[in-house]
């Protein structure tokens, strides 16, 4: 704990005790609500390939650029990626390649 976060605690608690410090809540409001959160959850699971790329994989620069078409809305990753778990969701990786990949047919694809 540094000096600063401890000038910055005492003068709360000095003025009004334990209550002084209790926290006055998020400092900012989400960016999607619970409503356009819902319309996202939607848009989501109609997969990537509806909204456009080529493969059944969302990452999240997929759901920022999803965000930012839907909802005309700018998020960092990391907001996404934290919005995403409170909600529930989680990252997942697949744990195995499927028998039938072609690994030079996936090299040769473009990146997108």
């Amino acid at each position: 704990m540094s000096v600063r976060s401890v000038q910055c605690w005492r003068r709360p608690w000095h003025d009004a005790g334990a209550e002084g410090l209790r926290s006055a809540g998020p400092v900012s409001l989400p960016k999607l609500s619970e409503a356009p959160f819902a319309v996202l959850e939607q848009e989501l699971a109609k997969g990537p390939v509806a909204h456009g790329w080529p493969d059944q994989t969302w990452t999240l620069s997929r759901i920022k650029t999803l965000i930012g078409r839907r909802f005309h809305k700018g998020m960092t990753l990391s907001a996404i990626a934290q919005m995403l778990h409170r909600h529930g969701f989680s990252h997942q990786v697949p744990a195995r390649r499927a028998m039938e990949r072609n690994q030079e047919a996936v090299t040769a694809l473009p990146a997108g």
